[in-house]
């Protein structure tokens, strides 16, 4: 396909899962007319094979990103939300490129890639000052089909990775991960807890600090301390009895306080996090850092001002990362040095049942969920479906 010209092989129509309004899962409505997009300038029209779930879907689809008291909306960093309705949700895309537009080599017909997900408000690629995605603020991968910047659209041909575990290694949480890491200028030799450790941005912390050659410490739960400790963690520390959460830390670390915090969790959890970096400021060799990119366990946290600003603890607020990085996680994964961490795979028309398993995990739950199209499902998804006959969920004929 050259230009907008229109290309016979490709359909006419997709099925596509359609976020209609804020709300709970019965605002996702699929639906098999949807027109497919046609790759403008500079794009490619991907066709879909495996879109990692996120949290941020569900945040988005409940309105959970207020940026005032008592907001229920979507987060418009740049000025009005940019969430309209309907709107195709996914954002962590791996797929093979089907068509191109105008100014893209026709050679990247067939090619294999992940997106990085942003969309950057400008071309500069050392900072991302208004965040938006794909997904939120234009089509994203729970479809068949999506047109995306080709410059965005990164080949990794690796042949030892399908499809599900490339999409599982999405942008979405690694960039995440790995700007919260930046922000805080994380170095090597540094002792750094990762909180929410079992999640797509814990796992990938976990593996980046590795690279880096930061120490990781993951916070979690004890049943997923093995998993944990083989992705790399130091030492896991059971999230569960406050009273004695510092002081676990600190056994971790033969005493040593943690030079840096990647919180995920806020609420109660936040001024603890404090005290694991601030007991003996003695002992440190640089300023206690906490990056926070999440709130999974309350979005208020109360905090001493005087206990931040006489104890120096700088505080980065993290949302998703620049060029460069994502460029840097590419090379990372073509490298084999970044390795996907799969739960499990779903079909596109059981995207409610994936909400909600999402939502409910159990203990077992590591990783990332993946969605894959229906008609792709027996080659992308089958492989990677949840183990339990009764958990399994079947694509719709």
């Amino acid at each position: 396909m050259a230009g907008n010209t229109p290309d016979a092989s490709l359909p006419a129509t997709m099925s596509a899962m359609l976020l209609t309004g804020h709300g709970d899962v019965d605002r996702l409505v699929y639906r098999d007319d949807v027109p497919v997009p046609r790759p403008g300038p500079g794009e490619v029209l991907v066709r879909v094979t495996a879109t990692a779930k996120n949290n941020t879907d569900r945040k988005a689809r409940e309105g959970l990103y207020p940026v005032k008291k008592g907001q229920v909306t979507s987060f418009a960093m740049g000025g009005e939300p940019t969430l309209t309705f309907p709107r195709i949700q996914g954002a962590d895309i791996a797929g093979r490129v089907a068509a191109v537009g105008e100014g893209v080599d026709p050679a990247r017909i067939g090619e294999r890639g992940l997106l990085d997900f942003n969309l950057y408000a400008d071309a500069r690629r050392d900072i991302n000052l208004t965040p938006d995605y794909y997904g939120h603020g234009a089509d994203g991968g729970f479809a068949e089909y999506v047109a995306v910047p080709a410059d965005q659209f990164h080949h990794v041909p690796n042949p030892e990775l399908r499809d599900a575990e490339l999409a599982a290694m999405g942008m979405c949480s690694y960039q995440t991960a790995y700007h919260m890491m930046t922000s805080a200028k994380v170095a090597a030799g540094e002792r750094v807890l990762v909180t929410g450790a079992s999640g797509g941005v814990g796992t990938a912390l976990i593996q980046l600090c590795r690279i880096v050659g930061a120490i990781p410490y993951a916070v979690s739960q004890p049943e997923k301390a093995e998993a944990l400790k083989a992705l790399g963690a130091e030492a896991v520390i059971d999230r569960g009895d406050l009273e004695s959460f510092v002081e676990r830390v600190l056994a971790a670390t033969g005493g040593a306080p943690i030079d840096a915090v990647m919180d995920l969790v806020g609420g109660e959890m936040t001024d603890l996090f404090i005290d694991t970096m601030i007991h003996d400021m003695k002992t440190r060799t640089s300023y206690p850092r906490l990056s926070i990119a999440g709130a999974s366990g309350g979005n208020l946290s109360e905090i001493m001002w005087t206990r931040i600003y006489l104890y120096q603890v700088q505080i980065f607020g993290v949302s998703h990362g620049t060029r460069e990085e994502a460029e840097q996680l590419i090379a990372w994964i073509r490298s084999g040095e970044l390795r996907p961490v799969l739960h499990a795979a779903f079909p596109l028309s059981a995207l409610h049942e994936a909400e909600r398993y999402f939502v409910n995990r159990g203990s077992n739950f590591l990783g990332k969920i993946v969605i894959v199209p229906d008609s792709q499902w027996e080659e992308h998804g089958a492989p990677f479906a949840l183990a339990s006959p009764s958990a399994r969920q079947e694509p719709r004929p």
